[in-house]
C-alpha cells in the first residue's frame, strides 16, 4: 500500500477546490483528482456576477476558478489528472482506483458535480455562454430588456421563467406538451404574468447565429410546422434557457452511498454520507440551490469536519 492521505477529493470544481483549500490550510495531506479541466460547469461561463467579493465586471468563470486552483495548490494540495474507475469505500482506508494508479485515504470527499440536461437541439454546444444558459440565477442579468426563451414545463422551468421575467422584456416558454407539468400554484403565476408567453407542443430543433445566438428553428410536434425565430434587429440576440433537469455525476458511487431516485447523493448538514469517512459536496448532493457559492461552502464544511474528526474534536 502506498501513501495514505488524510483526504482525497474527487473533482476540482468550486466544491472540490474549496475543500482542498480548507484541508490544505488545516495541514491535512490532501489529494485532488480531476479528469478534466478545473471548475466544472463554471469554467465555461463567460461572466460571473454573483460570487461574493469578486470583481463586479470582467470576471469570467475561468478566471475565478484559476484563483481557486492557485489557492488550493498554495496550501499544499497534491494534484492528479486522471479518470477514477472504481472506489472502495467500506473499509477504514478508502481505495480510489484510476486508469493509471491506486490511491489510499482515510477520508473521501465526493465533489464530482452535476451537469445540465441538454436541450437536444443542433448546434447547442456552440452557443453555451453565448446565448444558451441553464441557470437563470447565474445569467438573468445579462438579458436585461432582451427576449428570452425557456425550454421545459416542470416546476423548475416555470419558476425560472418567472424569475427571468423580472429582467427580460418577454419570456416565452417552449414546451413539448399542450399543458405544463408544474404545480398548479406555479402555473397560475405564469399565466397571470403579462411578460410570459407560451409555445405549446413544440421543441427547439436547431439554433444559430454568427457569433451569438440570434436564430432558432422551433418545430410543432402536432402539425410538423417549423417556425424560424429571429432576434430583434436592435437586440441582435436572444437568450435560450434549458430547464429540463440536471444529471449528477454519481454513477461511480451507485450502491456505495445512499442516493435519491435521481442519483443525487444524500448528505447531512456537515456533508457526511451514510458511509463513515465519506463526504459529499457541491452539485452532486441533494440540495435546494446549486450555485458556486453554495458549492464552495459545502467543500469548506466537509474539509473542516474531517479536520475536526482527525484532531479528535468530535
Amino acid at each position: 500500500m502506498g501513501k495514505i492521505y488524510d483526504v482525497i477529493i474527487l473533482g476540482a470544481g468550486p466544491a472540490g477546490l474549496a475543500a482542498g483549500l480548507y484541508a490544505g490550510r488545516s495541514r491535512l495531506s490532501t489529494l485532488i483528482i480531476e479528469k478534466g479541466q478545473d471548475g466544472g460547469q463554471i469554467a465555461i461561463t463567460d461572466e460571473i456576477e454573483n460570487y461574493p467579493g469578486q470583481r463586479v465586471e470582467g470576471e469570467s468563470g475561468a478566471s475565478l476558478v484559476a484563483r481557486m486552483t492557485e489557492q488550493a495548490e498554495k496550501f499544499g494540495c497534491e494534484r492528479v489528472a486522471d479518470t477514477v474507475t472504481e472506489v472502495l469505500l467500506d473499509e477504514e482506508i478508502k481505495v480510489i482506483k484510476t486508469s493509471k494508479e491506486e490511491y489510499y485515504s482515510k477520508n473521501v470527499i465526493i465533489a464530482t458535480g452535476a451537469y445540465a440536461r441538454p436541450i437536444g437541439c443542433k448546434n447547442e454546444a456552440n452557443y453555451i455562454g453565448r446565448g444558451v444558459s441553464y441557470c437563470a440565477t447565474c445569467d438573468a442579468n445579462f438579458f436585461e430588456d432582451f427576449e428570452v426563451y425557456v425550454v421545459g414545463g416542470g416546476d423548475s422551468a416555470v419558476e425560472e421563467a418567472l424569475y427571468l421575467s423580472k429582467f427580460a422584456r418577454k419570456v416565452t416558454i417552449i414546451h413539448r406538451r399542450d399543458e405544463l407539468r408544474a404545480a398548479k400554484s406555479i402555473q397560475e403565476k405564469a399565466f397571470a404574468n403579462p411578460k410570459v408567453a407560451f409555445m405549446w407542443d413544440s421543441v427547439v430543433e436547431e439554433i444559430g447565429g454568427e457569433d451569438i445566438l440570434s436564430e432558432m428553428k422551433v418545430k410543432n410536434l402536432k402539425t410538423g410546422e417549423v417556425t424560424t425565430v429571429v432576434a430583434d434587429e436592435e437586440d441582435g440576440m436572444f437568450g435560450l434557457f434549458g430547464f429540463i433537469g440536471t444529471i449528477p455525476n454519481s454513477d461511480l458511487f451507485k450502491g456505495k452511498v445512499a442516493m435519491d431516485e435521481r442519483g443525487y447523493i444524500v448528505g447531512d448538514e456537515n456533508m457526511n454520507t451514510d458511509v463513515e469517512g465519506v463526504f459529499v459536496a457541491g452539485d452532486v448532493r441533494i440540495k435546494s440551490l446549486r450555485q458556486v457559492v453554495t458549492a464552495a461552502a459545502d467543500g469548506a464544511i466537509a474539509a473542516t469536519w474531517i479536520e475536526r474528526k482527525i484532531s479528535g474534536y468530535l
